[in-house]
């Protein structure tokens, strides 16, 4: 009888690697999807993570076992409000990739965005006819937006910034649409609808400096063990001479930039009573007004911000119809 191989795959993905804490709180987005539509839209939006709930929705997979019938789901309350556009930004192609070509300013910005960069007194008008002389050569419009945390109940006032790319359309109906948009605020009904799918770009919550057991998962050492009992069994090889990057080792657990592809929109309402439960959400209270609910759970904590972006690999299938909830949760989550 042969040697039989004991089954052991290697613990923990090499996928996240390295494993360090984000640059900052917001997540950045490095790629924007192109999307068929003859209309120019605003791709993304932000909002602030109230907490998690269930819901019973009538399931409308088709190829579900459970089509037809009422499921429970878990979902997640964003607050979202409507969100300022401040600037528009035209890109060139170089040999290097996009460059910025120029960008124009709303002229009476809000107070707030003080609390992010040192405003000039002066904005340029000839930006914009720059762009419109250039049109030609732009290759992508995007939009500088802030949130507006004062009308959540995150307690901060310095509000968020991102840059949003504008999509469908032509070089010219985007531009109009981005000149138009200067200076106003946006809602997630204008970009979203109930019923599709967006990718979610967060911060996951940091657990700080942990073991190779809870980081890696890898097995712990029999209690006898000689030095240790939640470490590894070995370093590696002699050769190659130096400890691998393969190997799981303790270090930063958490507070990694996290992206979760399509996460289906439950519902798009104005009046946060419709999802707040009683009590408000733990460690964060009273969802106030617009919100946002999505299926599942998204990394990060609450009062978390939360980008989401229209999808870059869509799912083939989508139900046409909006998920027809039945019932959203409003129980105490701590049971009083």
């Amino acid at each position: 009888m042969g040697h039989r191989k004991t089954h052991a795959p290697r613990h923990g993905s090499l996928a996240y690697l390295p494993r360090k804490r984000a640059k900052r709180l917001l997540g950045g987005i490095r790629f924007w999807p192109k999307i068929e539509a003859e209309a120019p839209r605003l791709l993304g939006f932000v909002g602030y993570k109230a907490g998690t709930t269930h819901v019973f929705e009538i399931e409308d997979r088709k190829r579900s076992p459970d089509f037809g019938k009422e499921v429970m789901r878990s979902a997640t309350v964003l607050e979202t409000p409507p969100m300022m556009i401040c600037a528009v930004r035209a890109y060139t192609r170089s040999t290097d990739g996009l460059r910025t070509m120029t960008e124009t300013w709303m002229k009476d910005p809000p107070d707030d965005l003080d609390r992010i960069l040192t405003l000039p007194e002066n904005f340029k008008e000839e930006n914009m006819k720059k762009i419109e002389e250039n049109l030609s050569k732009v290759e992508r419009i995007r939009v500088i937006a802030i949130t507006q945390p004062r009308q959540t109940s995150v307690p901060k006032k310095k509000p968020d910034i991102v840059e949003l790319e504008i999509g469908g359309g032509t070089i010219q109906q985007r531009f109009e649409y981005a000149k138009s948009l200067l200076g106003k605020t946006v809602t997630p009904p204008e970009i979203f609808k109930e019923g599709q799918h967006v990718d979610v770009i967060s911060v996951s919550v940091g657990k700080g400096f942990q073991g190779p057991v809870k980081r890696f998962g890898v097995t712990k050492l029999q209690h006898k063990g000689r030095k240790t009992k939640r470490g590894i069994a070995t370093l590696g090889p002699w050769n190659p001479h130096h400890v691998m990057y393969s190997v799981a080792r303790a270090g930063q657990m958490g507070f990694h930039q996290r992206t979760e592809h399509n996460k289906r929109i439950l519902k798009i309402g104005n009046d946060g009573k419709d999802v707040t439960p009683k009590g408000g959400f733990i460690r964060y209270g009273v969802v106030k007004g617009p919100y946002m609910l999505l299926e599942g759970s998204i990394a990060g904590t609450e009062k978390r911000p939360i980008r989401l972006r229209y999808p870059s690999r869509p799912p083939k299938t989508v139900a046409e119809e909006p998920p027809q909830i039945l019932q959203i949760s409003l129980e105490s989550p701590q049971g009083k």
